[in-house]
């Protein structure tokens, strides 16, 4: 089946195209020195006041995200969509938007205050051992609430965090200076799940079926992606036919079935080659890749680049 999203978001542009008046508006100066990641590994950080300021329309057609996204909202409230539940938030909540997820901007009020923070899975890499993977914080997780409510003391310490990010996003002269910014948003993250996970939000709640099925395609490619690497192989632990757990894959997230599984493949590949000292050689074996030369071969035809040119445009 075809995807009926009219729009898919995958990089800083896209998003401002989509949304703003100005689809070049540059949110601090170290945009423009610093040279620009269009196609991956990128963090942009926004006030909403500034982002309702640029807004090109009051409401907005569904897009899909390739990036995930978090919002504190200091002041005002939102009406949207996220997948197939409609919100409207108020001041001292923090939500997201999942990576690959069906979202719709209905309106924002006119005193709307807070943070956007957009990025992506390469910007989240961090140069340091046994990080917390993205897809493990519950509120990116498909079937749980995208969202936590947050009381004043909660609040007050969510505040300055976001504040951090965005001056020390903004004050890079070098790319190195990035890897402060990505421990800060990690330690957002981590402060965000302590609170959400304070507040015994349900686990799970009842979805669709092609929702079910999605959801659980997902969580079983993430845990078995290193011996399962075939479509089928899912579908048969699904129990269902691997062209329909494909169609229904690709109609609720605009991506082939997989796409989910070379996607984690590539995740795990860039973060053993960002956070450790191990040969090509050895993580060709770890991922299980039949030889090195194949390995290689993966992954410069999904990022453009060798293992070996990707380690060092990394390393600081």
């Amino acid at each position: 089946m075809k995807d009926q999203t009219k729009n898919t978001l995958k990089t800083p542009l896209d998003f401002k195209q989509q949304y703003l008046s100005d689809g070049h508006h540059s949110f601090c100066a170290a945009c423009d020195i610093l040279p620009h990641q269009e196609k991956n590994n990128f963090l942009e950080i926004a006030p909403l006041e500034a982002l309702k300021s640029l807004h090109k329309s009051a409401s907005f057609d569904s897009a899909r995200r390739r990036f995930y996204t978090a919002i504190l909202l200091t002041a005002g409230n939102v009406r949207e969509t996220i997948g197939h539940h409609t919100y409207t938030f108020d001041a001292g909540t923090l939500y997201f938007i999942p990576e690959n997820q069906l979202h719709t901007i209905h309106s924002w009020s006119e005193d709307v205050k807070g943070y956007h923070c957009i990025f992506d899975t390469d910007y989240f890499l961090l140069c340091i051992k046994n990080q917390v993977k993205l897809n493990r914080f519950p509120f990116f997780q498909p079937g749980k609430d995208p969202y936590v409510k947050l009381s004043e003391e909660e609040t007050a310490m969510m505040i300055p965090l976001f504040m951090k990010l965005s001056k020390e996003y903004c004050s890079r002269k070098t790319l190195n200076d990035d890897l402060l910014v990505r421990l800060y948003l990690n330690v957002l993250l981590i402060e965000t799940e302590k609170v959400y996970q304070s507040q015994h939000i349900p686990v799970s709640r009842e979805l669709p079926r092609k929702e079910q099925l999605t959801t659980s395609f997902r969580q079983l490619v993430s845990q078995h992606f290193l011996e399962l690497r075939h479509v089928t192989d899912y579908a048969r632990q699904l129990h269902v036919n691997a062209h329909y757990l494909n169609d229904t894959v690709k109609e609720l997230t605009g991506r082939s079935a997989s796409s989910f599984i070379h996607h984690q493949l590539m995740t795990e590949a860039k973060a053993q080659l960002i956070q450790t000292d191990e040969t090509i050689a050895g993580i060709s074996d770890s991922l299980n890749f039949t030889d090195q030369s194949y390995f290689c071969r993966f992954f410069k035809k999904h990022t453009g680049l060798t293992p070996l040119q990707f380690r060092k445009n990394h390393q600081h």
